[in-house]
């Protein structure tokens, strides 16, 4: 999830696609109180640019075990990245389709200098264009020296069937086990309301792949959404339906990101 605000102390960067509201840690924490989630991961978002202070200055004010997921540029010195290793980062974050993100073209030599600190290269997919992103970067992906991550499942488009090039190319990443996917944003690729049903094949070929690698993500406060804006309290009610066996649920909700995370 993420975090925003007061905005006269941490000013969203000019290149941002959107504006958003306030979503301050307090407000977070009453609603993992609410969910009952113990541990956290705060990650980047694209407004803020490459400015990870209020991510960072977040974790105490939420008060309960967290890492975090930043926007870093190539040149970063050595120093800094065991700074923010020891502040509980624990990857880099990269966008395609976003204004003034991180230019794609760094990804490969950055992976290279953070993957002695055990970090991963987390991906989000944005695309309007009918192309599929996932499948054109598949290769290098690969080759990159650390794990992968990918936000909201690749961003798949439910009405094209499981076949559609990104989602084939995500099935064949996850079952490198060296990729892992969020089972997130499904109100953001669904016609349909809460659980989102036409995701649930999709889910149950991920699951078929590679249940080890799969991970649950909120996207609270759900920025940039101009659709029926969702209770969080769904997207976790959603896992009922998406992942019916209980001991799977466990796995995604606690001991793989256990893993993936370090906690």
């Amino acid at each position: 999830m993420h975090v925003y605000g007061p905005a006269d102390r941490y000013p969203v960067a000019a290149t941002r696609a959107f504006d958003v509201p306030d979503a301050l840690p307090a407000q977070l924490r009453a609603l993992h109180d609410t969910l009952g989630v113990e541990r956290l991961v705060l990650v980047q978002p694209s407004g803020y640019g490459t400015d990870n202070r209020r991510h960072l200055e977040a974790v105490a004010e939420l008060g309960r075990p967290a890492r975090v997921i930043v926007a870093l540029r190539s040149d970063v010195q050595e120093t800094e990245l065991d700074r923010l290793h020891e502040a509980g980062v624990r990857g880099v974050r990269y966008n395609i389709g976003h204004a003034g993100a991180v230019p794609l073209a760094e990804m490969p030599s950055l992976a290279a200098r953070v993957a002695r600190l055990g970090w991963h290269v987390q991906l989000h997919v944005m695309d309007d264009q009918g192309r599929a992103p996932l499948a054109e970067m598949e290769s290098t992906l690969r080759e990159l020296p650390t794990d992968v991550v990918i936000d909201h499942m690749g961003s798949l488009r439910p009405g094209d069937g499981v076949g559609q090039p990104g989602f084939q190319a995500l099935l064949r990443l996850v079952n490198t086990g060296r990729c892992w996917v969020k089972l997130s944003c499904g109100y953001r690729m669904s016609a349909l309301p809460p659980p989102y049903e036409d995701m649930v094949p999709y889910v149950q070929a991920l699951l078929a792949a590679r249940p080890d690698r799969l991970v649950w993500a909120s996207d609270w406060p759900h920025v940039s959404f101009k659709g029926e804006m969702p209770n969080t309290t769904d997207l976790l009610d959603q896992m009922l339906t998406w992942v019916p066996d209980e001991a799977q649920r466990r796995q995604i909700l606690v001991r793989n990101p256990e893993q993936l995370y370090g906690f």
